[in-house]
């Protein structure tokens, strides 16, 4: 984790702290919900989208100069996860487009705009989000992606925000998360 004592390494040291606490609480749910549901706590994205609107609109959105690298991307995360409000998922968005590259990560923009896409039912754009298919007693049988625009030209446009090819993501995701099915893999 960044050096957040270090004052001039970044313009707001404070809520860059405050960040890594949510971040820190975001994971560790998630984490720990991977091996038992009952770790889910449902109050835990609302709470921090409500903190997160507040310092959006405090200081905008949370960039590398404001709060330094990881910590923005871990503001990313939190936005990320606050689907039950896609209409602050595109707020922040924008504000991310606006910023240059070096203050914004852009394949954290791809991935957001994907989620707004999916969130809003439309087409995703670069091909990050995925949805898993279970059968009756609940085991998951197929991970496919989300509905995609223009396919053919979804690598090029996946290149272009810093992606690697789809066929490439596709596999680590499936590896990652259902081994079982890499044999429905070309």
């Amino acid at each position: 984790m960044e050096n957040l004592d270090n004052t001039e390494a970044v313009k707001y040291p404070e809520i860059a702290k405050e960040i890594v606490a949510m971040y820190g609480v975001d994971q560790e749910m998630r984490k720990k919900s991977e091996l038992d549901d009952g770790f889910w706590d449902k109050e835990v994205d609302p709470r921090n989208t409500d903190a997160m609107k507040r310092i959006v609109e405090e200081i905008g959105w949370p960039n590398t100069s404001k709060v330094g690298k990881e910590v923005a991307s871990h503001a990313w995360i939190l936005v990320q996860h606050a689907d039950h409000d896609p209409e602050f998922q595109t707020e922040c968005l924008n504000l991310m487009k606006q910023e240059s590259e070096s203050e914004v990560d852009s394949s954290e923009v791809a991935y957001l705009e994907d989620r707004v896409c999916v969130n809003t039912k439309q087409n995703q754009v670069y091909g990050t989000q995925f949805n898993e298919t279970r059968d009756e007693a609940d085991n998951v049988i197929s991970y496919e992606p989300r509905p995609i625009e223009d396919i053919e030209r979804l690598d090029e446009r996946r290149a272009k925000m810093g992606l690697e090819p789809f066929e490439e993501y596709r596999r680590h995701l499936t590896e990652k998360y259902y081994p079982h099915l890499l044999y429905l893999l070309k």
